[in-house]
């Protein structure tokens, strides 16, 4: 007896050894040939929540766990997979959704015994990424080059091609390198300094000031992003110093001779330390053996035209002389554009690659559409919608490849510009986004990655502009049908890719990032290139057609490249591993976007039931808020005050004050002067019981809706609910369950700083011991500033009241304006003061 169990005790132990055997080497099968790809930065609780799940052997999986990282538990489990079969190098492919998974944390998915690289779930994942990209911007520096506290290509340059004779020397130092050759073009500079302007334009909260303007450390009073795009205009003027000269590039394929850092560049032009300046002529170029197909300056003109603009409108407070030299020269690029349409393509010399662009019809579009938002003169209102109307969709999407360059830049701006001037061309001009929408999204809804873009070279910063592109059409239509492809591009570019890497260098500096890019910074010194993001994967046929690859190490990824397309870390590939600088700078827009979608108050910022009522009191800045309902009496004298002491004002106003037509000419005049402009109810609604706060009056279906058709009466001024973030409620009345709706519509609720009675100017005598006389308005300011301070403030008055109102407080703003300045307060907008 006891040996027969002694044998079946063997027989038992053989039995399920074998089955742990097995399982093991299944595990390690399924690790080896089965991954799951993520966002390696993180996801915001509220953002679209997907995985993909990729195999080379293994069935689709029918359910996956989401397990928290520190104890060990499924906190989620989820049948919500939508397989697709082969894809690249893989038999099968799932997206895995989570999205309706909100809690923060830290995770990591399984499925079988495959788990993710940690998931990382928090509103503050993307906070601070596109200061981030910035450092590579300043790496990119030519003169003083901060990140090497040396300065490069001082003596450029040597005019060619001009109306002077060549090699007259003109000074055109600074600027930024291209890529990590250190070739300049303004067609790549001007479209990145557009992008920063943009980025702090559209999200000045996320923004940080922690660099001077040269780059150095330390605090200058300027978010780091204008004084990066200043680098870029400033460069921008040199290389357009009269009406009519306009140059488009300095140096040429003579720079690829070997490898050194800027500051040792010594490539000779054959003449000493100068390097050639090409002047836009319109027409074909090229020194040696090849020549670009230019046909005229129109494409690079409207690139410069759009960054002066814009810049000018940016500049027009803080130093009025910059400002009106930015508007003159963008005029005087314009009209160098609309003389010779056509593309200026960059220059080869030696070697058969240069930046091929075909298209020019969007450049100028974005010009005009600055330019009247700048100027409010008809005729460039019209230029843009007839410029809209000859590229309506980018080219490049939807087709399964394109010349390098060829369609540039790879996002149109202009449309969404042209939109914000002109809202009766809103349904057009965004059938024109939809449209390009649609084409991506045809070719991405059959494979998992949601991967619709070519993979063209420079594949990364297609994927980022399209990504900005659907952006840009949600902000301008609510329309959500796209959200989840643009959240797949986003992610892409952070690892749910199927090498698992993120293409930017460093970001985030835990996980799987470029370590071994193309560039000369990184191979000599060892240097890093945080935030530098890299081209990208190609086809595999135009890896295997490039002149000059060779890997310098073995293929760490080489498990995952495929005829489709291949992505290498190592430094030797230069067409998907060198960092781009006009990439990087629309990522840097990209990242500013996501990480402004969930902006909380700030920790130095002081609350009332959940809305913000004052900034910073540390810092001596405050904000003259403006509301209006009923009444606008005082609007034409308030707005000539602040034009002439050159402040700008915060105004919030009903929809009922934005559809008034006896309030529409002040209002535009508002836009133009480029005040920010609010939403504070559309039918100025009262929220609670004025004595029993906490009871509300209204529903959230009445809040959403009303808060809604206030948006929508905005839009009628080109007012997009992206660039008015900022809710003041009506009555300057709420309590915490309205900050709560507020935040759920991506807003953030704002209210005015108590202490003074400024908010009394509405009452009127008969009103009884409620009135304070315009007089004691005004003391009260004074008073509280001696005893306290007004640092901070949010300081509101109304721009009209009641007709039995006679002594009205705005009749004493330009004294309370002269009064703050000489007591050395810096009067900004909203979006300034809560920076």
């Amino acid at each position: 007896m006891y040996r027969r169990n002694r044998c079946f005790l063997t027989i038992y132990i053989g039995f399920v050894a074998l089955i742990l055997f097995s399982s093991y080497r299944n595990g390690l099968r399924q690790e080896k040939e089965t991954w799951i790809r993520i966002n390696l930065v993180g996801y915001q609780s509220k953002s679209i929540k997907v995985a993909v799940w990729v195999s080379k052997t293994d069935d689709p999986p029918e359910s996956f766990d989401l397990i928290d990282k520190n104890s060990g538990t499924v906190v989620y489990r989820s049948k919500k997979i939508h397989c697709f079969g082969k894809y690249g190098p893989f038999s099968n492919s799932c997206r895995l959704d989570f999205s309706e998974f909100k809690q923060s944390g830290r995770y990591q998915l399984k499925v079988g015994g495959v788990y993710s690289p940690e998931v990382i779930i928090n509103d503050e994942v993307y906070r601070n990424t596109a200061d981030f990209a910035l450092r590579y911007m300043r790496q990119q520096r030519s003169d003083f080059n901060p990140y090497l506290k040396d300065s490069c290509h001082t003596k450029d340059g040597y005019t060619m091609y001009g109306p002077m004779r060549d090699s007259t020397h003109i000074d055109v130092s600074g600027g930024w390198h291209d890529a990590s050759d250190y070739l300049q073009y303004a067609t790549t500079s001007a479209n990145a300094t557009y992008h920063l302007l943009a980025a702090y334009r559209d999200f000045p909260a996320v923004f940080r000031d922690q660099y001077q303007a040269n780059g150095l450390k330390g605090i200058n009073g300027q978010a780091d992003i204008l004084d990066e795009a200043k680098w870029g205009l400033d460069w921008l003027l040199k290389m357009h110093p009269k009406k009519d000269w306009l140059f488009h590039q300095i140096a040429d394929d003579r720079d690829h001779k070997g490898l050194r850092l800027p500051n040792k560049d010594e490539v000779s032009y054959g003449k000493g330390k100068e390097r050639p300046v090409y002047f836009a002529t319109g027409k074909v170029q090229g020194l040696g053996k090849f020549k670009n197909r230019s046909d005229g300056v129109a494409s690079v003109a409207g690139k410069f035209s759009s960054a002066f603009a814009l810049g000018s409108k940016l500049f027009d407070q803080q130093d009025p002389r910059y400002a009106k030299l930015l508007l003159s020269k963008s005029m005087s690029a314009y009209t160098l554009g609309l003389k010779k349409p056509g593309v200026q393509q960059t220059a080869p010399m030696g070697a058969p690659y240069f930046y091929e662009e075909d298209n020019w019809t969007d450049d100028m579009e974005l010009a005009a559409a600055s330019l009247y938002q700048k100027t409010a003169r008809k005729k460039y209102l019209k230029q843009a919608v007839d410029f809209a109307g000859r590229e309506k969709v980018s080219p490049w999407m939807g087709a399964d490849t394109a010349r390098h360059y060829q369609w540039y830049p790879f996002h149109n701006f202009g449309h969404y510009e042209t939109i914000k001037t002109e809202r009766i061309k809103k349904d057009t001009l965004s059938a024109y986004y939809r449209k390009g929408l649609e084409k991506v999204w045809s070719k991405a809804k059959n494979n998992a990655f949601y991967r619709g873009i070519p993979f063209i070279w420079c594949s990364n910063n297609l994927t980022s502009a399209f990504a900005i592109q659907s952006y840009l059409y949600f902000n301008l239509t609510g329309d959500e049908t796209y959200e989840a492809l643009a959240q797949a591009n986003f992610d892409w570019l952070f690892g749910c890719n199927p090498w698992g890497s993120s293409m930017v260098y460093g970001l985030p500096e835990w996980g799987d990032t470029p370590e071994d890019p193309h560039s000369a910074f990184s191979y000599l010194q060892g240097y890093p290139l945080d935030g530098g993001m890299v081209d990208g994967p190609v086809y595999g046929r135009i890896y295997k057609n490039l002149i000059g690859i060779k890997l310098y190490h073995p293929d760490e990824y080489e498990a995952f490249q495929s005829d489709l397309a291949v992505y290498h870390d190592d430094f030797g590939d230069y067409s998907t591993n060198e960092p781009t600088m006009d990439g990087t700078a629309a990522l840097v827009y990209l990242l500013a976007a996501y990480d402004h979608r969930t902006i909380s108050s700030n920790l130095k910022f002081s609350l009332d039931q959940g809305a913000v009522i004052r900034g910073d009191s540390s810092k001596k800045q405050l904000a003259l808020i403006f509301t209006g309902h009923e009444f606008a009496d005082g609007l034409e004298e308030i707005s000539t005050v602040l034009e002439r002491q050159r402040v700008k004002g915060s105004f919030f106003f009903t929809g009922a004050f934005y559809n008034n037509p006896e309030f529409e000419k002040g209002i535009r005049k508002l836009y133009r002067q480029q005040h920010y402009l609010g939403p504070h109810s559309n039918a100025h609604l009262l929220y609670a019981d004025w004595k029993e706060r906490d009871r509300l009056l209204i529903d959230k279906t009445t809040f959403e809706n009303d808060l809604r058709a206030n948006y929508k009466a905005m839009a009628r001024f080109g007012i997009s609910k992206a660039q008015a973030k900022f809710f003041l409620p009506p009555y300057e009345w709420h309590n915490q369950k309205v900050s709560g709706w507020t935040e759920e519509m991506g807003l953030v609720l704002i209210n005015y700083t108590p202490g003074t009675r400024s908010n009394a100017d509405y009452t009127w005598p008969e009103m009884g011991a409620r009135y304070v006389e315009t007089k004691k308005i005004y003391q009260s300011i004074i008073d509280y500033e001696k005893e306290q301070s007004l640092n901070g403030f949010l300081l509101l008055t109304h721009v009209g009241t009641d007709e039995r109102r006679k002594d009205k407080f705005y009749s004493q703003l330009e004294r309370l304006i002269h009064y703050l300045k000489e007591k050395g307060y810096q009067l900004v907008t909203i979006p300034d003061l809560l920076r």
